[in-house]
């Protein structure tokens, strides 16, 4: 079973959320505030969180932010918000999945279930061998990328899309692969993979217009090569 920080301020919410995952065996601890889910989490490993986005001291997208400054752990959103921009902009925020209010227990031990199969799968067995393509050095176990001997300071899902390519160097990766195998999603918007494309290119001192090592193939997918 899961240790879960549930971050809700509604207490008619938060107490029945408490009770569901209780009865499920989980271990629960609850706080209504973004501070305080910010400090749970830098003192207590949790499992999974699960924020609300309509907070009384900080918007949730925001706190989101702040959790990814200082944890992996996974984060599902309960939103009331089902805007699809918004929704996007959450993910690429590093929210691991969504559940729009209102939604059943059930609904949501589903996605609990399969947001940690996947942090689990995840993180069981990394490979072993550091890869280099070029001047990158990508250090699967420690979760460490260095270009030319400098450190890439990557978030999470960065880390995990460029290990993921730099494992296949020179092969273009479909787009609905990296879904599938970064986000673990059968499902999506390119514009997740383009956001965090960019983000990439630009610690990686390149651009979409000037490629070094991600290269794009329009309605192909992406490959990771070295400069030529």
């Amino acid at each position: 079973m899961a240790s879960v920080l549930v971050v809700e301020d509604d207490q008619f919410v938060r107490s029945a959320l408490i009770r569901h995952l209780t009865e499920a065996s989980h271990t629960v601890r609850s706080v209504g505030t973004a501070l305080e889910a910010l400090r749970e989490v830098a003192h207590v490993g949790f499992d999974v969180v699960i924020l609300d986005l309509g907070l009384p001291d900080l918007d949730g997208g925001e706190a989101l932010k702040m959790l990814r400054g200082i944890t992996d752990v996974p984060v599902i959103i309960a939103t009331a918000r089902d805007d699809e921009a918004d929704i996007v902009r959450l993910l690429n925020d590093g929210a691991d999945d969504y559940l729009t209010k209102p939604f059943s227990v059930e609904h949501l031990s589903a996605r609990m279930a399969a947001v940690l199969r996947r942090s689990r799968t995840t993180g069981a067995e990394p490979p072993s061998r550091v890869i280099r393509v070029g001047g990158l050095s990508i250090d699967p176990l420690r979760r460490q990328a260095e270009l030319d001997g400098v450190v890439l300071d990557l978030t999470r899902r960065e880390f995990d899309l460029l290990a993921f390519l730099a494992g296949r160097p020179g092969v273009v990766v479909p787009r609905r692969e990296l879904l599938a195998e970064v986000w673990q999603q059968s499902y999506g918007d390119d514009q997740t993979i383009d956001v965090h494309l960019s983000w990439l290119r630009r610690k990686l001192g390149e651009t979409a217009a000037r490629p070094r090592y991600l290269h794009t193939l329009r309605g192909v997918g992406v490959k990771l090569e070295p400069p030529r």
